[in-house]
């Protein structure tokens, strides 16, 4: 999966997302002028290749939303999770209809995924997860997760849970290097549960993180036969497809060049490798993986990214601007809310 420049496609990028080994298209904020145009973008992205290009977004809100103007503007996941602790059934509510309302604007663009929800733990440690994360809590984690991505599916949106196996519990940011986290396997239990719920409810994607647990395999996970073949695919039994994290970022550099980390993820398990910001490495990894692309092309894989794409047409569909969108607004907001608070005595 790689990126685009600007607000339209090149020569070039039209003539390389037509290469066997390209799968799909990441949009950014730089891609992002309106909604007309972003439509008529994503139309000429689907219209180059048959199967179509998967195109993702990430979309979460808060902090990490690519798309604002003329878009909902989503609260971090962090105030559903605040709800979580005063009405348990009323933050499950908020976060299905985040889910919902975040996915249906998406779709409504043609974009396929936005990679959601975040399910790390807010350990609060993490420089790059924060109030990103949930909750604190692997069951109400867990919980609201599973709302979330039951929203999701509501509005015709695969679900991605991420980042494989918890990125909460390190300082590091893997944007920028290599996280370290020194627990041993039981002690990352609490982490892997939400996974554990999700893949057991139809969960369609999950994606790794660069980060390296040596108690557990010295291999950097995202790159791990152990963390995407042992444990997802053997030990949770998840039969969806697998994304690394982008393979461009600081905490995958210690595996070499962006070809080879590519051919690694790869060989370990992945379904997609993400290249995003760096269009030369992405040539150069096509050009270097060209010779043993059928190695890399499978029914099984193909079938994995079928089905992340977008089922809107068999979901209950968000019409932009109807009345049934600003219900959802108003909800999400009023739901929002902090509690009264009134001192007595």
């Amino acid at each position: 999966m790689v990126d685009v420049a600007g607000l339209s496609l090149t020569a070039e990028e039209r003539d390389y997302l037509q290469h066997p080994l390209v799968g799909g298209v990441i949009l950014f904020t730089r891609n992002y002028a309106d909604r007309a145009q972003v439509t008529e973008l994503v139309r000429d992205i689907k219209a180059l290749r048959s199967p179509q290009l998967l195109v993702a977004v990430d979309q979460e809100g808060g902090r990490v939303q690519r798309f604002r103007e003329e878009f909902t503007p989503l609260p971090a996941l962090q105030q559903i999770g605040r709800q979580f602790d005063v009405d348990p059934r009323a933050a499950r509510s908020l976060a299905s209809l985040h889910g919902w309302l975040m996915a249906s604007e998406i779709l409504d663009l043609g974009v396929d995924i936005s990679f959601a929800p975040v399910v790390d733990l807010d350990y609060g440690v993490s420089e790059v997860i924060g109030d990103r994360s949930l909750h604190a809590r692997a069951d109400a984690v867990a919980s609201l997760a599973l709302a979330y991505m039951q929203g999701m599916h509501r509005a015709g949106m695969a679900a991605t849970a991420k980042h494989f196996p918890g990125h909460g519990a390190v300082t590091v940011d893997s944007h920028l290097t290599l996280p370290v986290d020194n627990r041993t396997y039981q002690q990352l239990s609490d982490d892997l549960m939400p996974y554990q719920t999700l893949i057991e409810n139809q969960l369609e994607g999950v994606m790794v993180a660069h980060i390296r647990y040596p108690q557990i395999n010295e291999d950097i996970a995202s790159l791990s036969p152990f963390w995407l073949n042992t444990q997802l695919r053997e030990q949770f039994r998840f039969n969806g497809a697998i994304f690394s994290d982008d393979l461009t970022m600081g905490g995958a550099e210690q595996a070499g060049t962006v070809p080879q980390r590519t051919r690694m993820a790869l060989d370990a398990g992945a379904d997609v490798a993400l290249i995003c910001n760096n269009p030369a490495a992405a040539i150069a990894t096509l050009d270097e993986l060209n010779a043993d692309a059928k190695d890399y092309v499978s029914a099984v894989g193909h079938t994995r990214i079928a089905a992340m794409r977008s089922r809107r047409h068999k979901s209950e569909a968000l019409v932009y601007c109807s009345d049934i969108w600003r219900d959802a607004i108003s909800d999400l907001e009023a739901g929002l809310q902090p509690p009264e608070f009134t001192l007595q005595g």
